[in-house]
């Protein structure tokens, strides 16, 4: 067997111009996609290029779901000083609580402030260093490659903030535990989930692609359930059209859903149940096999009828 060898491109090789050639291509929905696979957070696009006061962000975008402003600044060298500067005068101007910063190399002073910076600042600051990088085989083409040097730790942040406000309860603390190891479990078992941050809270979302509805996992303490349901927060037309398909979608799922149309809310959902206690940790596991393979079909039947919906 003939084996190619694999090669490192020269990012300016491949993007002459920062701001005309990288940026533009980062900002193309399927390259933030790749972004978003890498960090796991849904990144939204909202606008190249956006000013602060007398300087511009390269990309300023938004987690799909939460709303929460996302900053990201490219640099095709070596991190250096102005750039940290600049990356939280961004962040401040456009109260954004996700910064990534996106480099030719990390150097060891800027990742050691980068991580001081996640551990000392609130669960609210998450901060990113990512170096990118291209590789190719032969004269096969270009493949970017986004490499995680500096993340946030959710999970100290939130012990730190818990014992130092008293603003945790255990129960909250078990269940950003729950979530976390449920991201873990879903990375390691899942085919290109998009998972976003884990939060102290009852419910997870994840998105399947529109934005006028979303998958929550939940799990009630004291009812004793887990659940995946179809999160519909403000689209009764939505929950009509998908309703119209009931029966189709019970059969491919091979379930019963509990179709919830809460005429009094300007939320739907579409759930399924089953038992679960938040504190049997010994159970984790199954719990995280069935939301994740829930999460899996439908992902797969909803977002069939939903494009249909769409498209109509």
């Amino acid at each position: 067997m003939k084996l190619s060898k694999l090669e490192k491109v020269d990012l300016r090789e491949v993007w002459k111009h920062e701001a005309l050639d990288f940026t533009n291509w980062l900002a193309k929905p399927e390259n933030l996609e790749l972004l978003s696979d890498e960090i796991g957070i849904d990144i939204t696009l909202i606008q190249t290029e956006a000013s602060v006061g007398n300087f511009n962000v390269d990309i300023l975008a938004e987690e799909e779901n939460t709303g929460r402003k996302i900053v990201i600044e490219n640099q095709l060298e070596s991190t250096d000083h102005d750039h940290l500067g600049k990356i939280i005068t961004y962040a401040s101007g456009f109260d954004a609580e996700i910064i990534i910063w996106i480099v030719k190399n990390v150097r060891d002073e800027h990742k050691q402030a980068l991580d001081w910076l996640n551990e000392h600042t609130d669960s609210n600051v998450n901060i990113f260093a990512i170096q990118m990088e291209v590789w190719k085989i032969s004269d096969s083409p270009y493949a970017p490659k986004f490499q995680v040097i500096a993340k946030p730790n959710d999970w100290a942040k939130a012990v730190k903030k818990s014992s130092s406000q008293n603003e945790l309860s255990d129960t909250k603390l078990l269940q950003l535990e729950f979530w976390t190891k449920f991201k873990e479990y879903a990375q390691n078992n899942g085919d290109k989930i998009r998972l976003r941050k884990a939060y102290p809270q009852h419910w997870y979302d994840i998105s399947f692609g529109f934005s006028n509805a979303h998958i929550a996992l939940t799990i009630n303490s004291q009812s004793e359930q887990i659940a995946c349901e179809i999160y519909i927060p403000d689209s009764k037309m939505l929950f009509t059209e998908l309703h119209k398909n009931k029966d189709k979608i019970n059969t491919e799922l091979a379930e019963q859903l509990i179709w919830e149309e809460l005429p009094e809310r300007k939320a739907s959902r579409i759930k399924l149940v089953t038992k679960g206690n938040l504190s049997s940790q010994l159970e984790w596991d199954q719990y995280h096999q069935w939301m994740l393979d829930k999460v899996i079909i439908f992902q797969k039947v909803f977002s069939k009828y939903a494009r249909q919906i769409v498209a109509n």
